[in-house]
């Protein structure tokens, strides 16, 4: 398979170009016998879009996608249990890998800059095309012999030299292409560091122009487009977010964290508030996106809450603004609880001197779940302050006595009695008094472990049972 000289990698096929000749080799049978399919049904079919980029690239791909003049309801006539589920003609075909087609379309009006008021299908490949993002997008592949994988490349905007060239830039009119829809300014940004490409320079101006169009974007779709930057390990957060900040983009989509920059640090390594924040989720997994998102907003509550220099109940103001920014981009409740809790809890101050009844506390408080986010993000942003590790009194010392009392009751439901042991042996009632006592008891075995048996257990809550009714 000829691949293109790019950036980073050598050699290549420099004649590929629009019209060139193009083997595919070990074109797997999925995807060969969708086009088979079409073009047996008489109808044109090519691959499209990023898996034919990544292929250019020499990076192999996964995911297909096909375009055909076949109307969607004749793709899906073609094709028993495929899914037509949207106005814009992508058919996705049952099975694996994912495949999917999408029939020549002309699109008209983007109202609210993401779909277009009107769809018509039946148009020209070249039709298609030209309302697709980037010209590294806008490549297509017409087979000529399946068999062989041999087939030609259309390329009518001159994406094999910006793929060549290692250049992200616009499908015709940029002003255009970003008012149909303002996510690709985001997309843009990403396919840039993800690519290690260039912006073309009248294709950033234009992202810079349309910035405050991002506004009217959904929440999922700005949420989705976090999680693919957030879990790439090929993109660092200070440098995509550095982007958006430069391109206006920042201030639109998370203007709480954009309100960190200028806020000072007094930290060993320099930098304000916005850089040390971003350099937090850097040090985070990319496997992670929710825990890397955790280490972004952890110190968000710094802007609102600095006075003569400190930052008093940061965490607990940088827990709500957190939330609320999770929620406006419609996180799952699992996430954003999970990220109120870490920014919330990240100021914990542990040193040796704590008794082993002050770290089942804090265990208790923070949820046996939750503490080794909690410490990543410790970690994470020591990392970004320059901090480090003392011989006694650090996150590792602390796991270690963690794990030292992993097997105390921590939680009521810990305990060796419950609610209807306290029903039946002390004759109470259900209510409230069964949830203080029970929190009583709690208390006492965070205290001494050893009294988490039944028969002490319920010598104690007729104690608690008798100082209540006293």
């Amino acid at each position: 398979m000829a691949q293109l000289p790019v950036p980073g990698r050598a050699g290549g096929d420099p004649r590929l170009k629009d019209g060139a000749a193009y083997v595919i080799d070990g074109l797997p049978p999925g995807p060969r016998e969708a086009l088979r399919a079409l073009i047996g049904a008489g109808h044109d079919a090519v691959l499209v879009g990023g898996c034919l980029r990544d292929l250019l690239l020499g990076r192999g791909t996964t995911d297909w996608d096909l375009a055909t003049s076949a109307p969607p309801g004749a793709v899906t006539g073609l094709f028993p249990g495929s899914r037509w589920e949207n106005r814009f003609g992508t058919v996705t075909l049952a099975g694996s890998p994912l495949i999917e087609i999408t029939s020549y379309r002309t699109e008209s009006g983007y109202r609210d800059r993401r779909r277009p008021d009107a769809v018509s299908f039946g148009g020209s490949l070249a039709d298609d095309l030209a309302r697709r993002d980037f010209t590294i997008n806008a490549i297509a592949w017409r087979p000529s012999d399946l068999a062989a994988g041999a087939g030609r490349l259309v390329d009518v905007h001159g994406g094999i030299n910006d793929l060549r060239a290692g250049v992200i830039r616009a499908a015709g009119d940029p002003d255009e292409r970003f008012a149909e829809d303002a996510l690709r300014l985001l997309r843009a940004v990403r396919f840039s560091l993800r690519l290690g490409f260039a912006m073309d320079p009248s294709t950033e101006a234009a992202i810079a122009r349309a910035a405050p169009s991002t506004a009217g974007l959904s929440g999922e779709r700005v949420r989705d487009e976090l999680r693919r930057l957030l879990s790439d390990s090929g993109i660092q957060p200070t440098v995509v977010f550095g982007r958006w900040e430069e391109l206006g983009l920042l201030g639109v989509l998370l203007p709480e964290l954009a309100a960190l920059r200028g806020v000072p640090q007094g930290k060993p390594l320099p930098g304000d508030a916005l850089y040390h924040s971003l350099r937090t989720a850097d040090a985070l997994p990319a496997g992670d996106p929710v825990l890397r998102l955790a280490g972004l907003l952890h110190d968000v509550g710094k802007a609102t809450t600095q006075a003569d220099g400190h930052f008093i109940g940061h965490e607990v103001a940088g827990a709500e603004l957190a939330e609320g920014i999770m929620r406006r981009l419609r996180f799952a409740e699992r996430a954003v609880e999970r990220v109120r809790l870490l920014v919330g809890q990240h100021m914990f101050g542990y040193d040796s001197s704590w008794t082993d009844s002050a770290v089942r506390r804090f265990m208790g408080r923070v949820g046996v779940d939750r503490l080794g986010d909690l410490l990543a993000l410790r970690e994470a942003d020591n990392v970004a302050s320059g901090v480090v590790a003392g011989p006694s009194g650090g996150t590792r010392e602390l796991r270690e006595r963690i794990d030292g009392q992993r097997h105390a009751a921590l939680e009521p439901r810990q305990l060796a009695i419950d609610g209807h042991d306290l029903q039946r042996e002390l004759g109470l009632e259900p209510g409230s008094t069964i949830g203080r006592t029970l929190a009583r008891l709690l208390e006492a075995v965070l205290d001494d472990p050893a009294l988490n048996d039944r028969d002490s257990l319920l010598a104690l809550a007729r104690g608690v049972i008798g100082e209540e009714e006293r």
